[in-house]
């Protein structure tokens, strides 16, 4: 079971692993094609441990368990963007 601080920790992993690529971008050690589709990639894994925390704090305002928190397929998290 995840916690909220392993949570927010993978969030900085992944915010700086998208600073790294830009930087190889910059530095043309990478080209846009894999910049763009590893980009992609983070965004997801971004926005799944944004719903996975949204899910805990629900679930603890509720009085539930966050621990009952699952992260969601990337179609149905991605599904929320308008």
């Amino acid at each position: 079971m995840a916690k909220d601080q392993d949570i927010l920790a993978e969030v900085h992993r992944l915010v700086a692993e998208e600073q790294e690529l830009r930087g190889k971008l910059q530095r043309r050690e990478i080209d846009e094609t894999e910049e763009r589709q590893r980009l992609q990639s983070l965004e997801v894994a971004l926005d799944q441990c944004w719903d996975l925390l949204r899910q805990r704090r629900a679930l603890r305002e509720t009085g539930q368990d966050p621990g009952e928190a699952r992260v969601r397929p990337a179609d149905e998290v991605e599904g929320y963007r308008g």
